[in-house]
């Protein structure tokens, strides 16, 4: 039996792995987090021991000892649990991208002293760990990230000027929550995972291409030095990296139908880095190194929940992550605590970006 803790038990990810869980006989849930959703009735269903509420998961973590963190937390409020699960040697299912956006250094070094497998659940890092797998790393040439392009794929910068929060809430290929439906409709995820990618997988991001591919069908590409192009596809649909994550080796049956093959047409663009300029500030944060990644998502952040509540226009976002960007040292984190502060020097230069003249 492999007990798993699950972390952002409430969100999107986190109901569809207790589902995933619950299908499956050789998986147990231990423990189960959320920052302020009551988590009685799930815990009774399933039986889970170990359950909290808001406060620090690694409580929760060292009181429960899983043999499988799902850290399934929004933001950078993840990372700690992310580094205390590497450091520990218990397998990680990672779907908290931003673990690796800020701390990417301090996450692989923790990861090789406690030497635990770390299995990535965003749909395409995943897919790209499936094509990379056995393969010697001199082979690969590249890798491909898809993006949806999201609600406003085709928009001009022009017409993103007034778009509000609803409609950038309403994604038109996966079910998510607020938070990363805006950083879709910005590009910022796929920056994000841009990132994510390189710490996961080693490659340089010269080397690490994306492709708006509205069907979301295609999850992620590998190029090969003789020419060849790798593809993982499948539905959209987050059990198949939930479930791949949580019984890997294996490849447990899930309930999600086949892909139809017939009449499958696929199509691939170039994304519109001027429309959607968080996609290149990235880029550049991660070509930057240091704490520059931290800066970028603290500033993100900080910018989403301004525009969720009506005090940021959309296409402010990308002018709060840029001038927070430009103002920060990025000064590589040695420990934790400096990472924190980096990431709390960000925070409060977007912040400050939001008050009124």
């Amino acid at each position: 039996m492999r007990r798993v803790a699950l972390l952002g038990a409430t969100g999107s990810i986190g109901r569809q792995a207790i589902d995933v869980v619950a299908a499956h006989p050789d998986l147990e849930l231990c423990a189960l987090q959320s920052r302020s959703t009551p988590l009685d009735g799930a815990a009774a269903t399933h039986g889970v021991e170990h359950v909290q509420v808001g406060g620090d998961p690694v409580v929760l973590l060292e009181r429960s000892r899983p043999d499988v963190v799902l850290n399934a937390i929004v933001g950078f409020a993840g990372v700690e649990a992310t580094l205390w699960a590497l450091e520990a040697g218990v397998t990680l299912a990672l779907a908290n991208k931003e673990s690796l956006v800020a701390a990417g250094e301090l996450a692989l070094a923790a990861q090789a002293r406690g030497g635990g497998l770390l299995l990535p659940v965003d749909s395409e890092h995943s897919a790209l760990h499936q094509c990379l797998e056995g393969r010697p790393r001199d082979t690969v040439t590249g890798l491909v990230l898809t993006a949806s392009g999201g609600p406003f794929r085709g928009f001009s910068r022009d017409a993103l000027a007034d778009v509000s929060a609803a409609e950038a809430l309403r994604h038109p290929t996966w079910s998510m929550g607020p938070k990363i439906t805006i950083d879709s409709a910005t590009l910022a995820n796929k920056g994000l995972e841009l990132i994510e990618a390189h710490w996961l997988f080693g490659v340089p991001y010269d080397r690490i291409e994306i492709v708006v591919h509205p069907s979301s069908v295609v999850h992620g590409l590998v190029r090969l030095r003789d020419g060849a192009l790798l593809a993982h596809a499948g539905l959209p649909d987050m059990r198949v990296p939930i479930s791949y994550a949580l019984t890997y080796p294996d490849r447990a049956a899930t309930s999600v139908a086949d892909l139809d093959l017939h009449d499958l047409t696929l199509s691939f663009g170039r994304p519109d880095e001027h429309a959607f300029p968080l996609l290149a500030l990235a880029r550049e944060a991660g070509e930057r190194g240091g704490t520059a990644p931290c800066a970028f998502n603290a500033a993100n952040e900080v910018a989403v929940a301004a525009f969720l509540e009506g005090r940021l226009g959309f296409l402010e976002i990308g002018d709060v992550v840029a001038e927070t960007l430009a103002a920060v040292d990025g000064a590589a984190a040695r420990d934790l605590d400096e990472l924190v502060a980096a990431d709390r020097e960000a925070r409060g230069l977007a912040a400050r970006r939001l008050q009124p003249a």
